[in-house]
């Protein structure tokens, strides 16, 4: 009997798992705009009852397992109508879901859910998104809308100052940055060697900055990942809008192919600046464009097909004599396939280019370099339950580098052709990162990467005596490129060096009735290629190379700690992270490193280490006529190469004295001080203000701290690394919108934009050189300043 009771028992609880298992269903779908079926990132989609709920991925489709039962669903997003609804889950259901624009809505709604705001309850940290109609909304100089111009105003991201280049993430570089357009690579994202970006904010759909606790599904670079989307077309009716300002106008067109199923997108932008030159009796140029396309068909209802790219190039030119080409273009084909209505995959195949051209016609010759990549990428989520997600897959992408090509521009002009030796790689990964939900307070997720590259073979290779390229002088204490003592051949077929690493990451949260949480994230990211550049800012000259024999894979640990608390319900939130970070294998140069034109880059490169360390505040206004928020960040970036492994000489030992004596010393990049402060006010319908403030401790640089002369020149010396610093950095920005009076039936808008870019004139320094007064005969100090107050006016269209 006994036995029999075990067995009954057993039997009951083994029947009552899979009657629960069995009454579980999922609700799934996609979730657009209503008026265009533009999907939307990032959606709300809310149990209130059960404090559960789910967002939409990159392509809008949503998906959550709940037991069998009737609940109440709030759908939610930032500038959009709520849809509140009841559902009663018996069976799986499919249902989309399209949401309104609240433009049209009474004065008294209040927007009470944020696409900007961190959700507490989530892992996720140290990840910033900004909304494109913010963007849009931040003056900068010649009133043109820049992505990248906006991200210098959230914590821990600086950049290397006015017109420059790239931006830096937590004392990281700009090439520890990976910039992502539709999935596919952007390497140089300024336009006009900094002034504007590549990214044409009319196009947009969606931003996002990974500062850490970064998902195992990026990798390939140590800093950061920037993630942008661009808008995939109206597929309802045909939409035109642009604008035309100081600088640059734009215009983007929009339709369907076929209604409801296929769509197209199309948008250019082009600077006009130079025009005006002639005017002035001045031949010089400098100018861009860019093109940005997407067509998007639905096949079916599980199957959508997506074609995207991008093509953008630079012209600098001086009198036709010197004429400096450059610019990205990328492609990306995407088919997302749904397997079940838990199992989502999407396959892409990627092409990204970037090209650098240079044509000296005093000299007689032009001048070509550049990388190019093929990705073949494939992620898939399974929405396993509202409480785990697993995101899986893998990309491999094949890498072609150029580091130049020279070849005569007339038959007369003496140059003679060559092609410095190309470089080719590879790089694979397959990830799988957990989004676990262990308790209603604590949430964790979890992942790992294992990353592989390959450095191929090429025409021409290099062999050294000890396989040591670079040699240090004991008596000088100077290092010095070694001389080959053999080349060899290998061809593309063999392999010169392979890495393999494991790339773990973990972040976790845990919240206090839903009011404010700690979170806290370790990251692994390894990184293979080097931008080959010695300037605080990159330029397109800059060359990428791979790692390989001579050159290691940097190699990331940052651990992150943090507090977040939504205040007053929300209208107000406060964010503050601690983080420290270090870098293994940080490429550094030998003193006087020629880095252009050069065949055998490893006879001017040493390996060393970086770290840097900081806490960032972000407290944010997300209600009301007034929204805003205010950054701060206090950090340090460093970075040291201590001498080798002491070498032998006859016997003798001689220890290297490593760059800068082997001390750390600052970054380009390194700001003690980080302070950026934005508002917006709108006063009614028709007038938006806007303003912006930014401080930021100076750039390191190096001074001469002596002089002597030599056969009568005067030649001055300086001390170690980055020892002094420019002058402390700030402006204040300001903007209105005005918008004319329209009736609500007609379908053309307009708005006109009044902005002034450093109000008060401050000639904040790029540079600072030293010469001798002719006249007095005394050093003295010449500062260089980019901009001082700019005014601009643009006017804004759509229909």
């Amino acid at each position: 009997m006994h036995r029999k009771h075990i067995a009954l028992s057993f039997a009951l609880i083994l029947s009552s798992f899979f009657v629960q298992a069995q009454n579980k269903y999922t609700l799934s779908g996609t979730i657009s705009e209503a008026s265009s079926n533009e999907t939307l990132i990032g959606v709300t989609v809310a149990f209130p009852d059960l404090k559960t709920g789910v967002t939409t991925n990159e392509y809008g489709f949503y998906s959550i397992t709940l037991p069998e039962g009737e609940y109440d669903i709030t759908v939610s997003y930032l500038g959009f109508q709520d849809i509140r609804e009841t559902v009663t889950l018996n069976t799986n259901i499919k249902k989309d879901f399209s949401l309104s624009e609240e433009t049209e809505q009474l004065e008294e709604v209040v927007v009470t859910d944020d696409a900007e705001r961190l959700d507490i309850r989530k892992p996720q940290m140290s990840v910033n998104t900004l909304a494109v109609q913010t963007i849009k909304q931040i003056p900068v100089v010649l009133g043109e809308a820049d992505v990248i111009k906006s991200l210098l105003l959230l914590p821990g991201v600086t950049n290397a100052g006015e017109a420059s280049s790239g931006f830096n993430v937590r004392g990281g570089a700009a090439d520890q940055n990976l910039i992502l357009l539709d999935e596919a690579t952007v390497f140089n994202s300024s336009h006009l060697f900094g002034f504007f970006s590549v990214f044409n904010p009319d196009a947009i759909k969606d931003v996002k900055l990974f500062k850490g606790g970064i998902p195992a599904r990026y990798g390939g670079r140590v800093s950061s990942v920037l993630e942008i989307f661009q808008k995939e077309g109206n597929s309802k009716e045909l939409k035109v809008n642009g604008g035309i300002g100081a600088a640059a106008s734009r215009l983007l067109v929009e339709g369907p192919i076929t209604k409801d199923r296929t769509a197209f997108l199309v948008g250019g932008r082009a600077s006009y600046a130079h025009l005006f030159l002639p005017l002035f009796d001045v031949d010089n140029k400098a100018y861009f464009f860019d093109l940005n396309t997407k067509f998007n068909h639905k096949i079916n209802e599980r199957n959508n097909i997506y074609l995207s790219g991008y093509f953008g190039r630079d012209l600098f030119s001086i009198n036709d004599s010197f004429v400096n080409t450059y610019g990205n273009a990328v492609g990306n084909f995407r088919w997302n396939h749904l397997f079940s209505d838990k199992l989502f995959s999407n396959l892409s195949l990627i092409y990204s280019d970037y090209f650098y051209g240079l044509e000296l016609d005093f000299v007689g010759f032009e001048w070509d370099s550049g990388i190019q990549n093929f990705n073949l990428k494939y992620d898939l989520k399974n929405y396993v339950s509202d409480k785990l997600q697993l995101n899986f897959g893998m990309h491999n992408i094949y890498y072609v580098f150029n580091p130049g090509k020279i070849k005569p521009n007339s038959p007369d002009s003496g140059i003679v052709e060559d092609q410095l030796t190309k470089k080719y790689a590879n790089e694979n990964a397959v990830y799988m990162d957990v989004e676990h939900k262990l308790t209603e307070n604590l949430s964790v997720n979890y992942g790992l990467r294992v990353s592989q590259f390959n450095r191929f073979g090429q025409d021409e290779f290099f062999v050294y005596e000890n396989d040591n390229p670079v040699l240090f002088d004991p008596f000088t204490l100077v290092y010095r490129e070694a001389e080959p003592i053999d080349t060899i051949n290998p061809g593309r077929s063999g392999t010169l060096k392979k890495f393999v690493n494991l790339e773990p990451r973990v972040s976790l949260s845990y919240n206090f009735k839903g009011k404010s949480s700690i979170k806290a994230s370790y990251t692994r990211l390894a990184q293979y290629l080097h931008l080959l550049s010695n300037t605080s800012s990159p330029t397109p000259l800059d060359v990428w190379t791979p790692s390989g024999p001579f050159i290691e894979p940097q190699l990331l640990n940052q651990y992150a700690i943090g507090y977040f608390k939504n205040i007053q319900g929300g209208k107000f939130s406060f964010e503050t992270e601690a983080f420290y970070k270090d870098i293994e294998n940080r490429i550094d140069y030998i003193d006087g490193a020629n880095l252009i034109a050069n065949n055998a880059i490893e006879q001017v490169i040493l390996n060393g280490e970086a770290r840097a360390y900081g806490i960032e505040l972000l407290l944010r206004k997300n209600e009301g006529r007034l929204k805003g928020w205010l950054a701060y960040t206090l950090s340090k970036s460093e970075q040291r190469t201590p001498g080798r492994t002491p070498t032998f000489d006859n016997g003798r030992s001689n220890l290297e004295t490593g760059i800068n004596l082997g001390e750390w010393y600052n970054t380009p990049f390194d700001k003690t001080h980080d302070l950026a402060l934005y508002g917006s006010y709108d006063l009614n319908e028709r007038w938006n203000f806007n303003a912006n403030f930014i401080f930021q401790t100076g750039q390191p640089t190096n001074y001469p701290v002596g002089q002597f002369e030599f056969q009568g020149l005067v030649v001055p010396f300086y001390g170690l690394r980055n020892k002094e610093r420019l002058p402390d950095y700030h402006r204040l920005d300001i903007s209105a919108t005005l918008k004319p009076k329209r009736k609500i039936s007609k379908t053309f808008q307009s708005e006109w934009v009044f902005s002034i870019y450093n109000v008060y004139n401050r000639k904040n320094a790029a540079s600072i050189n030293f010469r001798q007064n002719q006249d007095t005969g005394r050093n003295e100090a010449i500062r260089t300043s980019i901009f001082g107050i700019i005014p601009a006016i643009t006017y804004n269209f759509k229909f």
